[in-house]
């Protein structure tokens, strides 16, 4: 393969591939089942180093 071709390959199908690798990974992060873990994640700064962190809820609790 020469390097045009690869450079024509990464210009077209590796961009196509990038953009939907990050729209996975925002689509992935919004989601309606990560707000606990967000809410859990966020309050690692503040929480007791000897206290265990707070349980993220589960799908089905309603919250």
């Amino acid at each position: 393969m020469t390097h045009e071709v690869l450079r024509h390959f990464a210009d077209s199908w590796g961009l196509l591939f990038l953009v939907l690798v990050f729209a996975g990974a925002v689509g992935w992060t919004f989601r309606p089942g990560a707000r606990a873990h967000h809410a859990a994640a966020r309050m690692i700064p503040l929480g007791d180093d000897d206290a265990p962190l707070p349980e993220p809820a589960r799908a089905g609790d309603g919250k």
